[in-house]
């Protein structure tokens, strides 16, 4: 895997409801080496803490791979990397390969998959099209967190290295499937329950299921 474009945001201004509100989701790519922090990428825009940022979504990947699809369902927008709200973009990241608690050497970081993004309205700002949330489910690669082992800083062209693959084989994309389906797969709940590189908070909901 190779990082194709790093990418940052200003915040942008919409109207939701009536109500003027900010968004960081309108990336785009900056020439320059972003750095990851604990918490976040430096010099990005984080407006809405409670949902974005914080240990376990430290910073967001998302595939080059997963671009034609959209490209086709949205010809008439300004494509770019960051379409998607991602800090970086790679090129062959498989959602069905990379395993919830991989950890990754990117750059002069090193950092730890944790979970799939889960689409809010905001990407349908992003598209002018809140129909896109419900497509974006449907397909199914949806990018991923990561949580920061060690801060440092990722270029374009770093390659994403493979430094320790996670004894539990529960996948991000087996994950996302999961938040989604209406019949929960009871087998494949106990395999998140039993993997301590899902959020914590996140098992605790899900705990709940087993009942």
């Amino acid at each position: 895997m190779q990082i194709l474009s790093t990418n940052l945001s200003k915040p942008t201004s919409f109207v939701w409801n009536g109500k003027k509100e900010q968004t960081g989701i309108f990336k785009y790519p900056v020439a320059e080496s972003i750095f990851l922090g604990q918490t976040d990428v430096k010099n990005d825009t984080v407006i809405d803490r409670k949902h974005h940022a914080g240990t376990n979504k430290a910073c967001y990947l998302f595939s080059a791979e997963q671009y034609p699809y959209w490209k086709k369902l949205y010809p008439h927008l300004k494509w770019n990397w960051g379409m998607f709200g991602e800090n970086l973009t790679v090129s062959g990241l498989d959602e069905s390969e990379l395993r919830i608690g991989d950890t990754y050497k990117i750059g002069s970081a090193l950092v730890q998959v944790s979970q799939p993004r889960e689409p809010c309205y905001k990407l349908g700002v992003r598209f002018n099209d809140q129909a896109i949330l419900k497509r974006f489910i449907d397909h199914g690669f949806p990018g991923t967190y990561v949580r920061i082992l060690k801060e440092g800083t990722v270029s374009t062209g770093d390659r994403m290295q493979l430094q320790k693959q996670s004894d539990n084989p529960l996948t991000v994309k087996q994950f996302y499937d999961f938040l989604f389906q209406r019949k929960k797969d009871k087998e494949l709940l106990k395999l998140i329950l039993s993997n301590s590189s899902v959020p914590e908070y996140k098992r605790e909901r899900l705990k709940k299921l087993l009942k």
